[in-house]
């Protein structure tokens, strides 16, 4: 593949800090490389030197004249906010030219369904900017993608058809760096990553399964001081290997070696031992939603709602934008009331709530004034600003900690402890933040979007705190990594007024989308009816033609099971035909001949029956 961008030993410096020393890495076409380490480390940086935003303190970085690159920052700035949606996107182009092109129609369609392209920009919200910044720079002939942060503001499905876009640019010959925290996304776009690290960028082949299994083998050669995080490298691989079929359906990885690493590592949760614990904490009754309806302008975002959240359960909510998430969780921490119907809640509860960035803590109707009252201000020091809500906080195991102590465990050095707030990175706010929460010892967490700002190791840590979290744990992300790790169940908000079950997770949920879009679609070309009919008979589709899908691959992942029971017992007998002619030269070739086609063919079968086992 020709070599579209290399860097020969370069450095570059802020400050007194060093970001990156001596580095040297290219890239070629094809190449579609994760970058990954964590906040402040240098990731965005890295970028902006290979594309030539920033240049080196030393050393030099080569581009070829072929490479034609696309940038994706990760602000959500738009250069000249004077232009409309359309002339960023299609030059200015009216419909029925842009739109003759099927690939652009989609495009626009998938990110921009709901903004008007005559739209002047400096008119959009900063999740609209960006997602018009990402269908120009999906629109424009680029060879070189380098998309920072891509999936903010975008919802589990567009991350999904974002991800399946990219692998066909991939295929045509594409390359991309891309920056981002979601794990999920990385896994299913790259074929390698680089981990930005100590100054160092050091790559790794396959996707991010394959990275966090060789990172897990480089940290048990490590010192003794690297134990946790040794740890927590292991607890993810495992999860990898254990989670959902999707987390292994494209084995990128050495399996047997991931297995011999993993073999010691417990289940993340003990979930019979959590959900006692939370009962002990929280009684029988947590949240009850009793014909709970609540609407917006133009729209009802649920209708005659009726749900029962009990102690121990870990909810995972999913939805388009607009959807009414963020709604839910106001609505059950009685920031704002249903207009018809109740939301009870249980008289233990102590709600933590972790908002979107930019939220307002209207902390008058929490369990927790007196704490979530307490500003943040700029000019204060971290370790302060957490002890001046509390000194002393009580895990889950009963043990009293010291506010210094848990920041340490969040990632907060000892250095960090006296760092100002206004000097806190986005990622590292957002960690104080969620801290903060913990503080008021909630027996209920609201996280809404909490992977926002975070770096992975920060997510990893997150998560192991959860893993041991007695509570209820109610999660709006558009991160399918996290929402899969952390939570039990997933339910999804369709936009028809209801709140469904997902026997089959995300997975399910992407399907019912892709059915209720086929089918909107297939009904707006006949003429269809009113929109609210649409919508109904969508879902309703959706649900017969999930069921009917379910049951084809059922019986589909039966006979591969069947075809590999039987080539197991043809490549044995081979194997056991092989000792007998060991003296029988040719006889020997005849049969390792044929011993190599059933291989092949077990291979490719057992590709496919997890391909099968990925949609169950």
């Amino acid at each position: 593949m020709p070599s579209l961008v290399n860097a020969e030993r370069i450095s570059v410096a802020f400050g007194t800090r060093i970001l990156l020393d001596a580095v040297s890495l290219g890239l070629s076409s094809g190449d579609v490389i994760g970058v990954v380490g964590r906040n402040g480390d240098g990731k965005s940086s890295l970028l902006k030197l290979l594309t030539g935003r920033i240049q080196p303190d030393s050393g030099q970085v080569i581009r070829s004249n072929a490479a034609v690159i696309g940038y994706l920052d990760q602000s959500d700035e738009i250069a000249n906010t004077d232009f409309t949606v359309r002339d960023i996107i299609v030059a200015g182009q009216p419909d029925h030219v842009w739109a003759a092109n099927t690939q652009s129609r989609v495009i626009v369609t998938r990110f921009l369904e709901n903004i008007d392209l005559d739209a002047p920009v400096a008119q959009l919200s900063g999740g609209e900017r960006r997602r018009v910044a990402l269908t120009a720079l999906l629109l424009a002939d680029r060879n070189l993608l380098v998309l920072d942060e891509p999936t903010n503001h975008l919802d589990v499905e567009a991350v999904a058809w974002l991800a399946e876009h990219l692998n066909a640019k991939r295929q045509a010959g594409t390359a991309m760096l891309i920056v981002s925290h979601d794990r999920w996304f990385l896994d299913a776009t790259c074929n390698r990553i680089w981990e930005v690290h100590d100054a160092q960028v050091d790559g790794y082949e396959g996707g991010y399964a394959a990275y966090v299994l060789a990172r897990a083998e480089r940290l048990r050669h490590t010192a003794a001081t690297e134990a946790r995080r040794r740890n927590l490298v292991r607890k993810e691989l495992a999860w990898l290997r254990r989670g959902p079929p999707a987390r292994t359906s494209k084995p990128r990885f050495r399996i047997d070696a991931a297995n011999a690493l993993i073999a010691d590592v417990p289940e993340p949760r003990d979930q019979l031992r959590l959900r006692d614990f939370a009962m002990a904490r929280l009684g029988k009754d947590v949240f009850d939603l009793v014909n709970m309806t609540y609407s917006i302008p133009n729209r009802t975002l649920f209708d005659h709602l009726n749900w029962s959240i009990g102690p121990g359960m870990r909810i995972g909510i999913v939805g388009v934008n607009g959807s009414g998430k963020t709604t839910l969780l106001r609505l059950l921490d009685h920031e704002i009331e249903p207009e018809r119907g109740k939301v009870k809640q249980g008289k233990t509860l102590r709600i933590g709530h972790l908002r979107q960035l930019g939220q307002t803590s209207p902390a008058a109707n929490t369990a927790n004034a007196e704490l979530t009252q307490v500003p943040l201000h700029p000019q204060d020091r971290v370790l302060d600003s957490v002890e001046n809500l509390r000194r002393q906080t009580m895990l889950t195991t009963g043990r009293e900690i010291s506010a210094s102590s848990l920041l340490e465990g969040f990632g907060f050095s000892s250095d960090k402890l006296t760092t100002r707030i206004g000097e806190l990175s986005g990622g590292e706010l957002r960690r104080l933040r969620f801290l903060r929460v913990l503080l008021t010892e909630p027996n209920v967490l609201l996280l809404d979007e909490p992977t926002n700002d975070l770096d992975i190791d920060t997510l990893q840590v997150i998560e192991d705190y959860l893993d041991t979290w007695p509570g209820t744990l109610i999660v709006v992300s558009h991160d399918r990594y996290f929402v899969e790790r952390t939570c039990d169940i997933t339910y999804a908000l369709l936009g028809d007024g209801s709140c469904v079950l997902l026997p089959g997770g995300i997975d399910e949920y992407l399907q019912r989308r892709q059915t209720a879009r086929a089918l909107a679609s297939s009904t707006a070309l006949a003429g269809g009816n009113s929109v609210a009919a649409s919508s109904g008979a969508a879902n309703s589709a959706s649900n017969a033609s999930w069921a009917a899908l379910e049951r084809q691959r059922r019986k589909d992942l039966a006979r591969a099971e069947s075809q590999l029971a039987k080539l197991e017992t043809r490549i044995a007998k081979l194997h056991a035909k092989m000792s007998e002619k060991a003296a029988d030269y040719e006889a020997l070739l005849a049969i390792e001949k044929e011993l190599l086609e059933a291989t092949r063919q077990q291979k490719e079968l057992e590709a496919r029956w997890l391909d099968l086992a990925e949609g169950l």
